[in-house]
């Protein structure tokens, strides 16, 4: 029989590390759009960007101290699903766009079940 504090660990575990792994993602891409120009950094992408990154560590942070403020894993999944979705458009030809519109959304999945939505 499964243990249901076990696996909530481990489903806390996995949100860590996809919200940890989608600041990094954030940040380099941010820096990739700059230098890109164009359609790539337009300030609300960017800004979108550094949004997800922040409130990615935010959640991190949150999760790892036990906080009891889910509210903050329901604003990183709504932010995570619009920077992915936002990705997703700028150039789907564009392999560092897509992976970070990839690790995004599996984010804003994750820290939507950890909220509970």
């Amino acid at each position: 029989m499964a243990n249901p504090q076990t696996d909530v660990d481990h489903d806390f575990d996995d949100c860590i590390a996809n919200c940890t792994e989608c600041h990094r993602v954030c940040l380099e891409t941010m820096q990739y759009c700059l230098r890109m120009g164009g359609v790539y950094a337009t300030l609300s992408h960017i800004r979108l960007l550094a949004d997800c990154a922040q409130i990615c560590q935010t959640n991190a942070e949150f999760m790892m101290r036990g906080s009891e403020f889910q509210e903050v894993s329901a604003a990183c999944a709504e932010v995570c699903s619009r920077c992915g979705n936002n990705c997703a458009l700028i150039d789907p030809d564009d392999a560092r766009i897509q992976e970070c519109a990839e690790v995004c959304l599996r984010c804003a999945a994750l820290c939507g079940e950890i909220a509970g939505e």
